[in-house]
């Protein structure tokens, strides 16, 4: 079995989960087709095409599905770097994932049976706090402190048992910032009303984006610690691991982090450092689902649980879903709200969802399939905005 051809579909979400969604669907010569997916890769999705047909020719074309060890390897060493570059593993995950999704239909077995089996019934997953859908959009919740709350109930009564927000408010782009004790007292005060919102019937995560200084998330953490969030995500920006490290150390609150890391290489380094004991890889960032497995076996050595990071189309997160499912050591999984809306559209069959967890497929493969037409009536024709989840600094005092 080799596979003889390579198709790649840009597709506009038309709300959450990204700028666009990258698929590449692989087909054999015995006639059977795996779905891919590539996260967030920050280029025009016309050039991100381009790379994955000559990656794809290079590296993909002609080779066999279950050689994955060997396409991942031939990829990850191209342009005699072997470096976690984000754009190249992006790009080598939605190969992995596809290939995954051949090899379980010819197995006739889903891809956790092939990776060592169910070892959790099903997938716990969270989400964001987003709007209210009856005001106008704006991206994640910036309201006041009540709203906050009021967000979180509502997600609670749907049942899930779990929900993130960002209390800062504040964009990266010229992060980190010393945060303002006007800003600090906000954050607290949006943390304060989320907890009384939920009681202990739910558990609330500090999700933020990397804004902070060293000693500001010290000082945000112990503001924090009373109201038990389950995490306090990528309080610093990623790259520097020993600082976040002294995060960790100063706070009683888990950190996590690994949205924007990719290869078993950056997270051995965030481990080693004790920088977050809650990783959060994204499968089709961080090398796809063979890597995300190892990852999780790391992390377990290190007493550390994965959460993995789904802010992505329907591919990403199924795959998600069945690295979670045979890890012993999966705590939960993101999801945006229940999978639902526009996923319910571009899904022959859309996700089980219930009562805030992911029912596992029991068909081969990824046990999803894709509708060519609602892909092709979506395409991205590169009109649309980004949804801004700057927050337009919104919460700051002073730059």
């Amino acid at each position: 079995m080799r596979i003889v051809d390579l198709k790649t579909y840009v597709v506009d979400p038309h709300g959450f989960g990204g700028r666009n969604w990258v698929f590449v669907k692989l087909t054999t010569s015995d006639g059977i087709a795996g779905i891919g997916e590539a996260f967030e890769i920050p280029f025009d999705p016309n050039a991100v095409v381009k790379l994955i047909e000559a990656t794809g020719e290079r590296f993909v074309i002609g080779s066999s599905p279950f050689d994955i060890e060997s396409m991942w390897r031939n990829i990850y060493a191209s342009g005699y770097d072997q470096h976690p570059d984000l754009t190249k593993i992006a790009i080598a995950s939605a190969f992995e994932i596809a290939c995954w999704d051949i090899i379980g239909k010819a197995a006739g077995q889903p891809v956790y049976n092939l990776l060592g089996g169910r070892y959790h019934e099903r997938v716990r997953t969270y989400t964001y706090l987003y709007p209210d859908p009856s005001k106008p959009r704006q991206g994640y919740l910036t309201g006041e402190p009540a709203e906050f709350g009021e967000r979180a109930a509502h997600y609670l009564e749907l049942g899930f048992t779990g929900v993130k927000f960002d209390p800062v408010g504040l964009g990266t782009a010229r992060a980190p910032f010393q945060l303002s004790p006007r800003t600090l007292a906000r954050a607290e005060a949006i943390t304060k009303a989320v907890r009384e919102a939920v009681g202990d019937k739910c558990d609330i995560i500090i999700g933020t984006h990397g804004q902070m200084t060293t000693s500001s998330a010290v000082r945000l953490a112990r503001r924090l610690e009373k109201y038990d969030s389950l995490w306090f995500e990528e309080p610093l920006p990623p790259e520097n691991k020993s600082a976040m490290a002294t995060v960790a150390r100063s706070t009683s609150i888990p950190i996590a982090s690994g949205e924007r890391l990719s290869t078993k290489h950056e997270f051995r380094e965030l481990l080693e450092t004790q920088a977050a004991n809650i990783v959060q890889p994204a499968v089709a960032r961080v090398g796809g689902i063979l890597e995300a497995k190892k990852i999780a076996a790391m992390a377990e050595t290190h007493y550390a649980q994965i959460a993995p990071h789904v802010y992505s189309g329907p591919v990403e997160a199924m795959a998600s879903v069945h690295v979670a499912v045979c890890c012993p050591n999966f705590l939960i999984c993101e999801g945006i709200e229940k999978w639902s809306g526009f996923y319910d559209q571009i899904l022959v069959e859309p996700f089980r969802w219930e009562d805030g967890f992911i029912i596992p497929p029991s068909k081969p493969g990824l046990g999803i399939e894709l509708r060519e037409d609602v892909m092709l009536k979506n395409a991205y024709r590169g009109n649309r905005p980004a949804i801004d989840i700057s927050y337009n600094s919104i919460y700051e005092d002073y730059p």
